[in-house]
Order: structure tokens, then sequence, then C-alpha cells
């Protein structure tokens, strides 16, 4: 089934006899099927004209008629376009994985020729492929169109089909979760239905059934299917609420918007996202990557410094892609860590900063898909004005160094992690002795005290980490003055994340 929008947009495009239409999709038949379709709609206004398909394989072959098996023409790309150039009666000509003969003058220079031709007998040229990079020349005579996914209810439809041809080749009908298939139709959407078809067979065909188990599965398959050019990644290993020690503001802000991002209340606005400040080592990382949890969906991690690129233009096209693959993955929780080293302009960059922050601004402001955004910055200073100003964010949470009672679970939390089990009356000490610490820092203590336990040859005690304790300068003690006045800073900006 093609969607009405994309089919509408093509005909009427066909109708004004625009010269290059542009479809980006990995679905190569649904892309012709659209066309064949968009070109039957709009055959009142131009007559009816011929549809053909080219490929380097196939060659030239007629889809509007049944011609037979033997079409094989023109399979050059270089002839074949000096036929549409030189042929009087204009067509639609659906050209597949084109790009690669984007490098030679002469394809070039024929398809601006096949462009500028009068419009009575100009042919109306379509580009399909997962990616068209257009040379530059050809841009503004060009239209790319956005091949619509499938719907929710054309998902269901393709994972419903794919249950009952398993059945029919099987003899038996597959266990299906009613929960399982529906949140598996959510976390489909993006695909092609190429894909959706070959991500639910795969589902079914693995153990007969498709449960809960087939979720995670799939949602690694969509986004190998989808991700963009290294710089962002899917995070298999996340961590809970319940990791997370001390910042119970903030899982509770989260908690309350989940039902906007679990399908249980899709009338519900989608939050925009969160920026984490604070001090070093404190759990801002940490913090980001429950979100996924504490929201119920997956957990994306953008390496924003990673798309600078040394070409023009290259920083901004990948992190595009990227936002794009995002989009596509949605709903989940992008993570951005360390925000400011990605954005924070110098002279040295070419104001390829500026281009990406730009770029990363225009999404933010722009988009309507279900991409939570969880940012961490450390340097306050680094950040650009306008990133941090209302409405950027649904909030800013300040994650200060960790109270009493936060210390004493991590200390708690560490030991135990270490075979350790700290008693009521060894918290004491130890709470005291790592007062101004982050919570890394007292991570880090434990860990020393076990390679001291280990070199001794005796058992790791509450001794040996209150002497490790004792033996460390805390980030807030070496650097009180920049401590500070993140404190003063964040105090009339920012919301206390514990």
């Amino acid at each position: 089934m093609v969607p009405d929008g994309s089919r509408d947009d093509v005909a009427a495009l066909i109708a004004a006899r625009t010269p290059i239409v542009v479809l980006e999709t990995a679905d190569e038949a649904a892309a012709v099927e659209l066309v064949v379709r968009a070109a039957h709609g709009a055959a009142g206004i131009t007559g009816g004209r011929p549809v053909l398909r080219w490929s380097v394989t196939e060659g030239l072959r007629r889809l509007d008629v049944d011609l037979g098996s033997t079409q094989r023409h023109n399979a050059d790309a270089v002839t074949m376009l000096r036929a549409v150039v030189e042929n009087s009666a204009p067509g639609v000509y659906v050209l597949l994985d084109l790009h690669p003969w984007f490098e030679d003058p002469v394809v070039v220079r024929l398809l601006k020729d096949a462009a500028q031709a009068p419009a009575a007998q100009r042919s109306t040229v379509v580009l399909v492929s997962r990616a068209v990079d257009l040379p530059h020349e050809l841009e503004h005579l060009a239209v790319h169109v956005p091949v619509a996914f499938p719907s929710a209810a054309e998902r269901a439809a393709i994972v419903d089909e794919t249950v009952q041809q398993w059945a029919a080749s099987s003899g038996r009908f597959p266990h299906v979760d009613p929960q399982a298939r529906d949140l598996l139709v959510q976390r489909l959407a993006g695909l092609s239905r190429s894909d959706v078809a070959r991500l639910a067979r795969g589902a079914v065909v693995d153990d007969g059934a498709i449960t809960v188990r087939d979720v995670p599965v799939v949602e690694r398959a969509r986004f190998d299917a989808l991700a963009a050019d290294g710089v962002l990644s899917y995070e298999y290993a996340t961590v809970g609420a319940a990791d997370v020690v001390g910042l119970d503001r903030m899982m509770h802000w989260l908690t309350l918007r989940r039902p906007a991002l679990d399908g249980t209340a899709p009338h519900l606005e989608s939050p925009r996202g969160v920026l984490l400040l604070g001090v070093q080592g404190c759990g801002k990382s940490l913090a980001a990557r429950a979100a996924a949890s504490v929201l119920g969906v997956p957990l994306l991690r953008l390496d924003l410094a990673g798309v600078h690129d040394k070409y023009v233009g290259e920083s901004e096209r990948r992190l595009r892609d990227s936002l794009a693959a995002a989009d596509a993955l949605a709903p989940c929780v992008l993570w951005i860590d360390e925000i400011e080293k990605a954005v924070a302009s110098s002279d040295g960059d070419g104001g390829s900063a500026r281009r990406v922050l730009g770029t990363f601004l225009t999404w933010l402001a722009d988009r309507r898909s279900s991409v939570f955004v969880a940012a961490t910055a450390n340097e306050i200073s680094a950040l650009p004005p306008e990133l941090v100003r209302k409405g950027r964010f649904d909030e800013m949470f300040f994650v200060d160094l960790p109270d009493e009672a936060s210390r004493a679970a991590l200390l708690r939390l560490h030991a135990a992690r270490r075979g350790l089990t700290l008693r009521d009356e060894d918290l004491g000490p130890l709470v005291a002795a790592s007062a101004g610490f982050s919570g890394a820092e007292i991570e880090q203590g434990v860990v020393a005290a076990t390679y001291a336990a280990h070199a001794k040859a005796v058992s790791l005690d509450a001794a040996a980490v209150l002497a490790e304790l004792g033996h460390t300068r805390p980030l807030a003690v070496v650097m009180g003055e920049r401590v500070a006045e993140l404190r003063a800073w964040a105090s009339a900006r920012a919301v206390p994340a514990r």
C-alpha cells in the first residue's frame, strides 16, 4: 500500500513537469509503485505519459505497459540519458541508483539538458536511492520528496500478515502476546515496508512466537537499519532509577512524563528533554542513561563532537543525518554527553561549531518526533546563551555534590559491589571523611581500597576505605572556586536534581 500523501505530492510534481524528483528510500519496490500510481493519477493532466524504469542491470523498461520479458535497452547510463534527451515524447523515468555516475560530467550535463528542455517536451526524471547527493549544479532543478513510512495501522497489518504467512507455511499458529505485538508495531516505526516485514518475520521465525523478548532484538535491528555514520550509537546496557543515588526529584519528574512516551497516554504532548548541569563525577551521565529506563524507551547516544569534519558543510550533513535517524527511531532518549565541548566556538574551527550549533538548535525547535534529549554539561561558561534559554529544554537540572544521605547510600552501593557489607557504625566516619566528594571520587576510594587490601593479602574492610578517602583531595577542594561559581550560577537558573 502506497501512502496517499507521498503519491499526491509526486503526482502534482509530474503534472507540473518538474524536471527532477528525488526519492530517498531503501524500499525501491514501494518507491517505484508510488511513481507508477502517481503517474496514473496525473494522467488526466499529462495525457498519460509513459513510465519507464532504469537500472544498470536491467536497462530501460516500460512499467505502465507489459511488453514482455525481452526488454533490455540502454543499460549504459550515458546512452540511456541521451535517449531521454533526444526523445520528443516526454515520459516519466524512474532511475535506480544513478548517483555513482554523478562523478561523470557527461551524465551531469545530460541530466541538465533533460531538465532544461521546453515544457511540452520535458520528461520527469525520478531518482531513487537510499541516499542521493545531487551535484550542486542540479540542486535548483530538483525537488526532494520524503517517502512516508508505514503508519501504525499499516505496520500492524504487515505484522499480522507475516504471522498468517508463517502459520500457513509451518502448519501451526504462533503464540502472539497482544502487548508484545502492540509494542513491536510501535518499535517498527520509521522503517520501510520491506524492513517492517523482514524484522517481523525474524521475530516470528526465531521461536515461533511474538513475545516481549523480541522487542529489544527488533529495536537493535531497527537501529542498524537507520543509524548514521558512526556518531550515533545504540546503548545496549542501560541503567535504571535504582542505580541513580540521590537524584529523586529528577527521577520523579521523568516518571510523570513516561505515559507521553510509552504509548499509554498518546494525547499528552511529548516532553522535549532536559539539560543536566553540575559538578563533574556527580552522576549526570548516569542519570541521562537512566532516563531511557524510567521513560520506557530505547537509549541512543549522539557523539556531537564527532560530527565535526574538515570539509565545509560535512559536519552539518552528518549531524542532520544523525538527527533524522533519531527521529525515525522515536520514541527514544537521545543522550548527548558534555555538549559544551561540541558547540563551544574557537578561532581555529572555521565556524564549524557555530554551524553545528545552528543545525542542532533548528532541529530542537522544529522537531515533531518523540525524541527526548538528555544533554549533560560541566562547563557552564562554555555553553552558548542560545542553548540555555527558556524553551530549548523542558527543564535544567543542577546535579550537586552528594549530601550525607547520598554519600552513605553510595558507600554502601560501591562497597557491596566489591563484597563488603558496611555496618551502620562504619558509615559515620566514612560519610564524614567523604564530605565534598563526588560520587565518582567515592567509588574510586572504594576501588583503591580493594587494591590496597589485595596487596596486603587481607580482606577489604571499612578501615581500608577510610584510609583511602583520607588520602584523596576531592575536586571540590582542588577547584573550590569553580564549584562555588557553578553553584551560584545554577541557584537562580536550574532546579536541584536531588
